[in-house]
C-alpha cells in the first residue's frame, strides 16, 4: 500500500491538516471541517493510499509558503500539487487557482470560466470538494449578491482571509 505524509499545522486561522504523495501537495484542508472524512476517503481511494504521520520536504515547503501569505510576503504558491478529484472538479479548482490575490469572483462567474454557466451547483460542489484551501483559494468565491457564502474552514476564517488580502 502506498503512503500519504501527513502533518498538522496550526495558523492564526485555524489548523490544517496537509499532505504529499510522489512529492506532491494532495491535501492543505481544515483539520476540523464538516466533510473531513469524505475528503479523506476520495483522497486515500483515489491514491490507493494511506494516511502515515510523518513529515516530507514538500510539507516543509508548503508550511514556510502558507507562513510567508499569513505574513503578507507572499500572494501566489509554487507547489507542485496533485488534485485527487473527478475531471470536472479538477476543472474547478484549476479555475480557483487563477483568480487573483485580492481578488473575489461568483460561483456564477466561475461557472463561466470554465464554458459551464448551466453548472452553477455542480460548480459550488467542487468548490466545497476542494480539498487545498488557501493554496487552490476557494476563500475567493462569494455570492452573487457579494454576500459570503460557505468555507470548510468556517465563515470567520473566510472573512479574515479575504481581509488579510485587502491589506
Amino acid at each position: 500500500m502506498n503512503t500519504i505524509s501527513t502533518q498538522s499545522h496550526k495558523t492564526p486561522y485555524g489548523e490544517l491538516l496537509l499532505g504529499s504523495f510522489n512529492e506532491q501537495l494532495c491535501l492543505c484542508d481544515w483539520q476540523y471541517r464538516r466533510m473531513r472524512t469524505t475528503i479523506d476517503k476520495r483522497i486515500q481511494t483515489s491514491l490507493a493510499a494511506n494516511y502515515i504521520e510523518q513529515n516530507s520536504d514538500v510539507i516543509n515547503n508548503t508550511i514556510v509558503q502558507l507562513d510567508e501569505y499569513f505574513q503578507q510576503k507572499r500572494t501566489q504558491f509554487d507547489i507542485p500539487l496533485l488534485m485527487a478529484g473527478t475531471d470536472f472538479q479538477q476543472s474547478v479548482w484549476n479555475a480557483l487557482i487563477n483568480i487573483p490575490y485580492s481578488s473575489t469572483t461568483s460561483y456564477l462567474e466561475l461557472a463561466e470560466s470554465i464554458n459551464n454557466k448551466k453548472a452553477v451547483r455542480a460548480v459550488a460542489s467542487a468548490n466545497g470538494a476542494n480539498a487545498m484551501s488557501i493554496i487552490i483559494p476557494c476563500h475567493r468565491v462569494i455570492g452573487s449578491n457579494g454576500e459570503l457564502t460557505g468555507y470548510a474552514g468556517g465563515l470567520p476564517a473566510k472573512k479574515r482571509l479575504l481581509k488579510l488580502e485587502q491589506r
